[in-house]
């Protein structure tokens, strides 16, 4: 049967509940029955020891007969429940008033009889000779005379007259009524049973529901999420519909990421591969001109082409180094060597090797550092192609006569670093995917892109961000944190 787990339960409770009526039905049966047996044992406990006094069931020579038998017509006529038998002392049957073939033993076990006699508790249940198998309640007296032990008297409280009545009553309107009023209360238990079962594993329905519908593309999972407040409850299933919550929001956020992550990678394959075409074609047009025309050309126009030719080798050395420093960094393959140095130190250092080309473009580097060396703990390396790659970025897209400025600002345990310049800043379009992929700005590359990829990179293994700030009057605004040595 393919059942959901809330029909499972519903039935398993069903059975269980319809299993524990019955055997509830049948205590309540026999508990009733067995009151009924010890009260009617106590109330005629001396029944026969009476009848064998009031009766002079013994003379003196023995039993007398006559009386014995007037008095199994007077007791079955005053009272014709009762069975009255007489006993041997061996057990066997003596005397009876049974109908004739309705006796079905001749002997009677004995020992429930000497329980009976001893004061045991009650009820004592002995044979009935009236079935092969049955057993009732009793009541015996020992008969004795002339000092010898004549037998017993052995009187069945429960007969078969008892039995007819019974099986009458037991079809009549009063156990009709208890039956159906034990099925009432079972129905009402079945119905309040399977409410509470659907109250209770309505969360798992609807956890049921969004784990079935879950798509990783969509929003996240409507459910309630578990806060610290409600950390220790009990409830299972509302800590796993809390847990699934978390876990389809970090999915989701997961998979959106790897996918975004996906899209640039496919983006900066694209851009190198533009980036590498331009240069590569111009090396090889003019190569392939150098070697066909290589007895026509004048010694300057020669060195004007391997001028260019080289040129444009180096752009392509260039990109290469940087998709291969790109790659060792995201991969993790770099290992930071971390040591206290002074950046001040460092940045007139930096400055050092863009003095020709800031000439060239008549642009002015500034450097702005408080008092003292400004000392921090970072992978001098890195840090320094930081500042080159930034600095290199703000020469290129600074129109001539413009400032390329380097501030620091220390303190609380930190030293703050901007670079800016006095060029035409960043597109707004181009703002969210700045640090992600290259991109296109005036119709330069900047290199690919791959500078601020590689500056991105090293400060988050610097545990560190690079922002992009907007301040009037400036161009584009880099900023970023190192932690001050010591």
């Amino acid at each position: 049967m393919n059942l959901t787990l809330s029909q499972r339960l519903s039935l398993a409770f069903s059975i269980l509940l319809l299993a524990c009526c019955g055997a509830s039905v049948w205590l309540q049966v026999r508990a009733s029955d067995m009151h009924e047996k010890e009260v009617v044992q106590g109330l005629s406990r001396d029944l026969a020891q009476s009848i064998a006094l009031d009766n002079k069931l013994v003379g003196t020579e023995g039993l007398t007969m006559e009386a014995v038998r007037a008095l199994f017509g007077q007791l079955m006529n005053v009272n014709p429940s009762v069975e009255v038998y007489l006993l041997s002392p061996s057990g066997k049957i003596t005397g009876d008033a049974a109908p004739q073939g309705h006796l079905h033993r001749d002997h009677v076990d004995l020992a429930p009889i000497r329980r009976l006699l001893e004061g045991q508790p009650l009820p004592i249940l002995g044979d009935d000779p009236r079935s092969e198998d049955g057993r009732k309640v009793f009541s015996a007296a020992a008969l004795r005379g002339n000092g010898k032990e004549l037998g017993y008297l052995y009187v069945v409280l429960q007969g078969e007259e008892h039995d007819r009545l019974a099986a009458q009553v037991s079809a009549s309107s009063v156990l009709r009524t208890t039956l159906w009023a034990m099925t009432l209360v079972a129905l009402l238990g079945l119905i309040a049973g399977l409410i509470a079962f659907r109250l209770i594993t309505r969360p798992l329905r609807r956890l049921t529901e969004t784990m079935r519908d879950f798509d990783t593309d969509a929003a996240p999972a409507q459910l309630p999420v578990l806060s610290k407040a409600g950390a220790g409850r009990r409830d299972e299933i509302e800590v796993l519909e809390a847990s699934f919550a978390q876990m389809a929001t970090r999915i989701g956020e997961q998979w959106r990421t790897l996918t975004q992550l996906d899209q640039d990678r496919r983006e900066l394959v694209a851009n190198i591969s533009h980036d590498l075409r331009t240069p590569l074609a111009s090396l090889h047009g003019y190569l392939e001109t150098l070697s066909l025309k290589d007895a026509v050309l004048t010694p300057d126009e020669r060195r004007r082409y391997l001028g260019i030719a080289l040129a444009q080798s180096s752009k392509v050395g260039q990109l290469a180094q940087g998709l291969f420093e790109l790659a060792r960094l995201e991969h993790g393959a770099v290992r930071l060597q971390v040591e206290d140095f002074s950046l001040s130190d460092l940045i007139q250092d930096v400055f050092q090797k863009f003095e020709l080309m800031a000439e060239t473009r008549q642009s002015k580097l500034l450097a702005v550092l408080p008092r003292g060396a400004s000392m921090v703990s970072a992978d001098l390396g890195m840090i320094e192609r930081v500042l080159t790659n930034l600095i290199d970025n703000a020469l290129r897209h600074t129109p001539e006569g413009g400032t390329i400025e380097v501030a620091l600002v220390q303190g609380g345990g930190k030293v703050e670093v901007t670079v800016s310049d006095t060029g035409p800043g960043i597109a707004a379009s181009l703002l969210e995917n700045l640090f992600r992929r290259p991109f296109n700005q005036d119709g330069d590359r900047r290199s690919g892109g791959l500078g601020l990829l590689i500056v991105r990179r090293i400060l988050q293994l610097h545990d560190s961000q690079i922002r992009l700030l907007s301040i009037p009057g400036k161009g584009a605004v880099f900023h970023f944190e190192l932690a001050s040595a010591g």
